[in-house]
C-alpha cells in the first residue's frame, strides 16, 4: 500500500526530523530538488508528447489576449526550463532544482511568483545559491512578451508555486502563473502537489496545475488520488528526502491507495482438495420488470470472483427470464413467506442485497429483515440503498456485524451523506464511522471506508465503466470474496481493484466508448490471475 498523509501530518514530519533529529532544512530541501531535476531529465529524455522537431521550431500562442511568438531549440541543443517559484519553501525546492538543472547544461529561468519580502529564509538561501551558480531569480511579470515566449519555448516546465500549505484559491499573478504553465504544451513537473489542487481533498482552489509528473516528498498526499487532484497530478512519484524512516511510520496510516500486489497477497487460498463448499456459498436478491440483467451480472461477477455456490433469488414475476439467464448459478423465486427466504439466506456466508430489486414495499421490507436478521456479512447495494434510507436505524442494529454499502454519490445523498464540499475522503470516513460500516463510495477512484476510520483508495478503472450493469458485476464480486471468507475490508478493496484492473483490461482491447460491464466479467479470471 502506498500511504497518503495529509498536510499537517508531513508538516509535523518535517518538524521533527529538523528538530529532534538535527538534521538541517536545507539538506532536506536540496534532496527534494534532486527529485525535480531527476523527473525534468526523464521527460526531456522522452520527448515532447506529439511534437516533431523543426530546424526552425517557431509558433504563436493567443494568451490573455495578445499574440506571442515563441521558439523551441532543436536536437543537439541545449534544454529549456521553465521554473515557477513561489516565496516560501516548496519556491526554494524549485528554486533549488534551477541550480542543478543549469549545472547538468540546461538553460533555466526561474521566475519569483510572489513578493522577495515573503520570501521564506530557506528560499532566499537557495536563490543566492543560485545566483552564485550564474542564474538569476527573476521576478514574474504576468503577460510579460519575454517570459512568456520562454515559457511557450520550454522543453519542460516546473511548478513549484505552493505545495501542501495552499489552503485558499489562487490569486492575481499565481493565477496568471498557472494559467500560462498549463498554456505552454510542455510537460510540467509539479513539486509535492499540482498547484491550485487542496492537499488533504483534492479538491481544485480555483485552476490548477496539469501536471505530467507530481514528485511528491517522503509520503503521498490524499489529494494527489481523490477528487480533482487525481485529474491533475499525472504520474506520482515518492521522492525520499532523508527524513529518517522511525519518523515516517508514526501512529500507523489512516489512508491508503492499494496497488495489484496488495490483492494479490489478499486473495484467499484455492486449497487443491477444495470442493464447491469450500469456496463459499452467497445468495443475491435482486431483479423485477425491467431489471432481469442486473441480478444476472450480480451472478456472474460472483462466479467469476471464485464463488463456489451463488444462488440468486427473484421476483416470480422474472423468474423465467432470470433462470434463462443464470447458466452456472442457481435461481428461484422469492417465497410467498419471508421465513422461507430467511432460512435460505440463513445457510450462506454472504448475502447480497438490492441489484434491480425494485422498490415496492415488499422489496423494502423483505431487504430490512435481512439486515436485521442475517448475522452473516450483508452488501446492500442500488434498490437495496434505497430501501435503507428510509431506515438507517437498522444499520445501528447490524454493529458488530459485517454491513457493506456501495453507493454513487446520489444513492449517498439519499442516505444522509453529504458532498457539497468536494472532501469524498472525508465525507466517506465520517460516515463509515458514524454508522459502523464499510462504506464503498463509488466513483472515479473509488473510496472504501472502513468502520474504524481507515480509508482504502482505488487507483483502476476508466469511464469506460460508467455504464448501466457496471456496479452489479462488482457488487457480485464482493459478496463472493465475502462469501470466501477474506476479511470485510480487504474485501471491499479488493473487489474494487479488480473490477477497475479488468474494466481497464477490456479498454485496452475493445476502447471505452463500446466496452460493456459483460466484458468486465470476461476478463476477471486476468485480472485476478
Amino acid at each position: 500500500m502506498r500511504e497518503l498523509w495529509k498536510a499537517g501530518e508531513m508538516r509535523e514530519m518535517d518538524r521533527r526530523a529538523i528538530e529532534e533529529r538535527g538534521i538541517p532544512s536545507l539538506t532536506l530541501m536540496e534532496w527534494a530538488a534532486q527529485g525535480l531535476a531527476e523527473a525534468v531529465e526523464e521527460l526531456a529524455s522522452e520527448g515532447r508528447p506529439g511534437m516533431v522537431y523543426l530546424p526552425q521550431a517557431e509558433g504563436e500562442a493567443s494568451l490573455d489576449g495578445r499574440t506571442v511568438s515563441f521558439t523551441r531549440n532543436v536536437p543537439g541543443e541545449e534544454r529549456r526550463a521553465a521554473v515557477f517559484a513561489g516565496p516560501g519553501n516548496n519556491g526554494g525546492d524549485g528554486v533549488a532544482a534551477a541550480r542543478l538543472l543549469l549545472a547538468r547544461g540546461w538553460q533555466v529561468r526561474c521566475f519569483l511568483v510572489g513578493e522577495r519580502g515573503k520570501m521564506s529564509a530557506d528560499c532566499r538561501s537557495m536563490a543566492q545559491r543560485l545566483e552564485e551558480a550564474g542564474g538569476t531569480l527573476e521576478d514574474f511579470r504576468p503577460g510579460e512578451p519575454d517570459q512568456t515566449a520562454w515559457t511557450l519555448g520550454a522543453d519542460v516546465v516546473v511548478d513549484a508555486l505552493f505545495g501542501v500549505g495552499l489552503n485558499a484559491p489562487l490569486r492575481t499573478a499565481a493565477a496568471h502563473a498557472v494559467a500560462l504553465m498549463n498554456r505552454a504544451g510542455a510537460p510540467v513537473v509539479s513539486a509535492d502537489i499540482p498547484s491550485g489542487v487542496e492537499t488533504d481533498t483534492g479538491r481544485m482552489l480555483g485552476d490548477a496545475v496539469e501536471a505530467a509528473v507530481t514528485v511528491t516528498f517522503s509520503r503521498a498526499k490524499p489529494g494527489l488520488y481523490v477528487g480533482k487532484g487525481a485529474l491533475h497530478a499525472g504520474r506520482v512519484v515518492v521522492h525520499d528526502i532523508g527524513i529518517p524512516a522511525d519518523i515516517l511510520v508514526g501512529e500507523g496510516w489512516h489512508t491508503a491507495a492499494i496497488d495489484r500486489g496488495d490483492v494479490r497477497s489478499w486473495l484467499p487460498a484455492r486449497p487443491a482438495d477444495g470442493h464447491k463448499g469450500t469456496f463459499g456459498k452467497t445468495l443475491i436478491l435482486g431483479g423485477s420488470v425491467g431489471y432481469t440483467g442486473a441480478p444476472a451480472l450480480a451472478a456472474r461477477g460472483a462466479l467469476r470472483a471464485g464463488g463456489g455456490l451463488v444462488t440468486v433469488v427473484t421476483d416470480p414475476a422474472v423468474y423465467p427470464i432470470v433462470a434463462c439467464k443464470c447458466d452456472e448459478a442457481m435461481a428461484r423465486p422469492i417465497p410467498e413467506r419471508s421465513a422461507k427466504l430467511l432460512a435460505l439466506a440463513g445457510k450462506c456466508d454472504a448475502v447480497l442485497v438490492g441489484p434491480g430489486l425494485g422498490r415496492d414495499r415488499r422489496r423494502h421490507e423483505l431487504s430490512l429483515m435481512l439486515l436485521e436478521e442475517l448475522s452473516c456479512p450483508v452488501v446492500v447495494d442500488a434498490d437495496g440503498l434505497t430501501a435503507l434510507a428510509g431506515h438507517m436505524e437498522v444499520l445501528e442494529k447490524r454493529r458488530g456485524r459485517s454491513t457493506i454499502l456501495t453507493p454513487h454519490d446520489g444513492e449517498f445523498a439519499r442516505l444522509g451523506g453529504d458532498l457539497s464540499g468536494e472532501d469524498r475522503l472525508g465525507k466517506a470516513r465520517e460516515f463509515a464511522v458514524r454508522w459502523g460500516c464499510i462504506l464503498v463510495l463509488k466513483g472515479h477512484r473509488t473510496i472504501t471506508a472502513l468502520p474504524d476510520g481507515r480509508c482504502l483508495v482505488n487507483t483502476t478503472g476508466n469511464a469506460g465503466m460508467a455504464k448501466g450493469g457496471s456496479g452489479d458485476v462488482l457488487a457480485g464480486m464482493l459478496v463472493s470474496l465475502l462469501g470466501q471468507g477474506m476479511e470485510p475490508g480487504k474485501a471491499a478493496a479488493a473487489a474494487v481493484y479488480l473490477h477497475g484492473l479488468a474494466g481497464d483490461l477490456a479498454a485496452a482491447e475493445l476502447g471505452e466508448r463500446g466496452m460493456l460491464p459483460s466484458d468486465l466479467v470476461d476478463r476477471l479470471p486476468r485480472a485476478m490471475g
